[in-house]
């Protein structure tokens, strides 16, 4: 198919309005031409020019079985021939969907009971926050109900909500957050620790933090602690030594619910299934999405535990019907999609690939960057990775952010031919490739990110040298 490049960009930018985009710019023409994406195959997206690009983010942490994937549009062309839609109020249901959430609850860690869908990890965290108020009115605390929406929420949870993310520009000029939002501590050791701190004392100051923080706000306060297994846009930051036991043993203490963010962590980024399979938490409320369907149909999934289920169900009696739903809750399409890439996951492995490739990958980003003089932290945890860079490694101080270290980078990568991250709160280039990429693969992106790398680098000596 062959499209009027000029028209298709002159429609979009006078109708389309763009997600984190500066719009006047956009608007005047000061960022270019929209980059129109036409085929993808493998861990390559080709634009409309014939550019090819690597995907090093998989779209937004998200294509894990990579592009191009005939298996799941043949399952979602059978489905929607056979029954594209039908709800799922009032028990109504498909095969495709009953296959899909005994899977679920079978597959997913801790004891869990039902699964409820959604569209977006944005809403499935919605979902969570009020099944928390739910639950908390059914056993007769109230009081929990009201903290519970605001539970302590551990900073940048990336696939959360507005409300609840701890990402100021997510704020910014929406009346957000919400008064009763807590944040405690970001578990980012490299920027928090305390000199000579090691990671598990960091860990356990973390904990001791949470626990201070739901004393203050009182325990009959505090409904649920939302987080990611490994914080996502707020860094692609694994958690410290211990942190996870540490801040599970407060949550236990106090009968706060965890609700796990596995938007970006689950079905196998970690090079484990689930990230809370990977750092041992025991979560009451798992929530899914991105890798669900890796994309190819927007589903999201609130995956409900026993202990939460169970009261619900005992309570229905008193309060009737569970009154909340989407008009597209358990879309059929959805469904087949997710039973297709999960068979996928299963038979190629995907989990163990990102922990064999994953490793090869984390070397290979140890070895190219961790000595350069503008690099403060190589962090990452299976196949997603970053890069922080800094203006003085010893003293640990960051660049002057007029400077756009990162965004530069990740300019000077897509020039290159790869896509890669440019985190959103310092200077950070950010890996998460589908989860299908080959070592010669991981070659491929490592030695394009250290050209552009390089390249900023001799730029920051040519404009210091002109001071």
């Amino acid at each position: 198919m062959t499209i009027d490049i000029k028209d298709i960009s002159e429609k979009d930018r006078n109708s389309v309005l763009h997600p984190f985009t500066q719009l006047k710019d956009f608007a005047t023409g000061k960022l270019g031409e929209p980059t129109i994406v036409e085929t993808g195959k493998g861990i390559r997206i080709q634009d409309a020019h014939g550019n090819q690009l690597i995907d090093g983010f998989a779209g937004l942490y998200c294509v894990n079985v990579g592009y191009g994937r005939a298996e799941v549009a043949e399952a979602i062309s059978r489905q929607a021939y056979r029954l594209a839609y039908y709800h799922s109020y009032a028990a109504h249901t498909t095969d495709q969907l009953a296959i899909l959430s005994d899977r679920l609850v079978r597959t997913a860690p801790g004891k869990m009971s039902k699964v409820f869908y959604g569209m977006s990890g944005s809403d499935a965290n919605e979902t969570q926050a009020k099944l928390v108020w739910y639950y908390n009115n059914l056993r007769g605390k109230p009081s929990r109900r009201r903290s519970s929406r605001v539970s302590a929420a551990i900073t940048a949870a990336a696939s959360s909500p507005a409300r609840w993310t701890g990402m100021s520009f997510y704020h910014d000029h929406m009346d957000l957050p919400l008064p009763q939002i807590v944040h405690t501590g970001a578990p980012h050791h490299y920027w928090g620790a305390n000199p000579g701190e090691t990671q598990r004392e960091f860990s356990a100051r973390r904990a001791a933090e949470l626990d201070q923080l739901i004393e203050r706000l009182g325990p009959d306060n505090v409904g649920a602690f939302i987080a990611e297994p490994v914080l996502g846009t707020g860094g692609i930051t694994p958690p410290p030594e211990g942190y996870w036991k540490a801040i599970q043993a407060v949550l236990k203490k106090h009968d706060v619910l965890l609700i796990a963010d596995e938007v970006i962590t689950g079905f196998g980024r970690t090079g484990s299934m689930f990230g809370s399979q990977h750092y041992g938490i025991e979560p009451d409320l798992i929530t899914v999405a991105k890798g669900l369907t890796s994309a190819y149909f927007p589903l999201s999934a609130a995956i409900v535990g026993e202990k939460v289920y169970k009261l619900m169900e005992d309570g229905a009696d008193r309060v009737g019907a569970f009154s909340h739903g989407y008009t597209y809750s358990g879309h059929p399409i959805g469904a087949a999609a997710a039973n297709a890439v999960l068979d996928l996951v299963e038979k190629e492995d995907l989990p163990g690939n990102a922990r064999d490739v994953g490793a090869f990958f984390q070397a290979q980003l140890k070895e190219k960057f961790a000595q350069l003089s503008i690099v403060g932290e190589v962090r990452g945890v299976g196949l997603m990775g970053a890069i922080e860079f800094v203006a003085d490694r010893d003293n640990r101080k960051r660049f002057d952010p007029a400077l756009k270290v990162g965004a530069r980078i990740s300019k000077a990568a897509r020039d290159r031919g790869l896509i890669a991250g440019a985190m959103p709160h310092g200077d950070i280039l950010g890996f998460a490739p589908p989860l299908v990429t080959t070592k010669s693969e991981v070659e491929e992106i490592v030695a394009i990110a250290e050209s552009a790398v390089r390249s900023v680098m001799d730029e920051l000596v040519r404009d210091s040298q002109k001071i």
